[in-house]
């Protein structure tokens, strides 16, 4: 549909995807050299700025590769969620699939039981297949990297530093996949229309019942009862921080834009005098 199409072609501006005549940006077409999502591949390029991209590559494969965790059999739900809660991480759900894809290949490395890669997924309720899938497209993307020339820095999983460095590089892409829970109660308003939605039952927030303000989310699914899928804490001050300004002032009204805008004036430098502006 034509509003489909200007509204990728508007997503790509903002992305710096596009220059001013439409074509393909010399950053556009580096980002088109990966089979990603744009906003993915965005990501994992802002990676190589923020030195996280060893991590990035994993989310980039974990998020791309199908959902990792498996449903449950009935009477199993608990156990389940028992196993999962072992690779949760604080900050959300990215981070949570970088512990998982690390404890998947270290139980493949194990010495004293190798190769028993699937009964591993089963003790966990995850996907064999799935992981397996994830271990291949991140070996692509690794090539890929390679012969681009783009740096890969090394890994720092665990670090504060390193923690910020993957957000940053999250939203470097996702900017526009912003929510903010409005009530308190975990129904999220995404920044760019007027949907509200939850979080995928198969969050890591479900698991500790944590209900973060403000999130980045990987991709919005009406078909699984309108639910908000990947998602990991972001804090205002690091979205104004990064969002490109044109994008922001395109936003429609809402709450949320007027609590950012105040976070975004209060990181405004203090107006120059008049000779100065000159």
């Amino acid at each position: 549909a034509p509003e489909s199409l200007m509204q990728a072609l508007e997503d790509l501006d903002y992305l710096a995807a596009l220059d001013n005549d439409g074509n393909l940006s010399e950053f556009g077409i580096i980002m088109s050299e990966f089979p990603l999502d744009p906003q993915l591949s965005k990501a994992l390029l802002a990676s190589c700025e923020f030195e996280c991209v060893d991590e990035m590559l994993t989310i980039a494969a974990m998020v791309t590769a199908p959902s990792c965790f498996l449903h449950a059999p009935p009477g199993t739900e608990e156990i389940a969620l028992t196993c999962w809660r072992r690779f949760s991480h604080p900050a959300g759900d990215h981070l949570t699939l970088i512990n998982v894809f690390n404890a998947f290949k270290a139980a493949a490395a194990n010495p004293r039981d190798p190769g028993n890669n699937e009964k591993w997924c089963r003790d966990y309720f995850l996907s064999c297949s799935a992981l397996s899938t994830a271990e291949m497209i991140r070996a692509e993307l690794v090539e890929i990297m390679k012969r681009i020339e783009l740096p890969i820095s090394e890994p720092d999983f665990g670090s504060e530093e390193n923690l910020l460095s993957i957000k940053k590089a999250l939203l470097s892409g996702y900017f526009m996949h912003i929510a903010r829970d409005v009530d308190g109660s975990g129904n999220y308003l995404m920044l760019t229309h007027k949907q509200v939605a939850q979080l995928h039952p198969f969050s890591s927030y479900c698991n500790t019942r944590r209900i973060p303000e403000w999130v980045l989310f990987h991709e919005f699914s009406i078909s699984e009862g309108n639910s908000i899928r990947v998602v990991s804490e972001i804090s205002p001050h690091l979205f104004a921080e990064l969002v490109p300004q044109y994008y922001f002032s395109n936003l429609p009204p809402s709450e949320s834009k007027d609590i950012l805008q105040e976070v975004i004036n209060h990181l405004a430098p203090v107006p120059a005098t008049k000779e100065e502006q000159k």
